[in-house]
């Protein structure tokens, strides 16, 4: 198991900055819950240990976002140094194919998803949202593809 910033390092470090794409905490946060989802879906265990929570605009994994708070909703710089070497194979294929659906989206579009689905939906805002909702839901994410 990882931890979350070391998932979210991997995912800031993929984005061409010189091709305008960037990573900002909001987006940072849905791509870390659907990154979750999957893999509870695919593998029944979580990828990172730490709670993701209902906030007010989506899931979010509180340790990440006070992380990079200090950036606002500004680009999050790409960490200077990353060992990717920490990952396995079907890791990196999990987080690559995470980033390459839903990183195409705008933070706010995400944001929007994510209120439309049921692991948010129903849970209490400032509630934990529970492996077992978001690995149901995502389940049949996996079924309709």
């Amino acid at each position: 198991m990882f931890s979350v910033i070391d998932i979210a390092c991997y995912f800031l470090c993929l984005p061409d900055e010189n091709a305008g794409d960037l990573i900002s905490n909001l987006k940072l946060q849905k791509l870390l819950y659907y990154a979750q989802g999957f893999h509870l879906a695919l593998y029944t265990s979580k990828l990172f240990q730490e709670d993701i929570r209902a906030w007010e605009h989506g899931p979010v994994v509180p340790d990440a976002y006070h992380e990079f708070k200090e950036f606002g909703s500004s680009a999050i710089p790409a960490p200077e140094v990353m060992d990717f070497g920490i990952f396995d194979p079907e890791t990196e294929e999990l987080l690559d194919e995470v980033y390459a659906v839903y990183g195409q989206f705008s933070a706010w579009k995400l944001r929007n998803m994510t209120h439309e689905e049921s692991p948010w939906k129903d849970t209490s805002i400032n509630e934990v949202i529970s492996p077992k909702k978001m690995r149901d839901y995502f389940k049949t994410q996996l079924a309709s593809e």
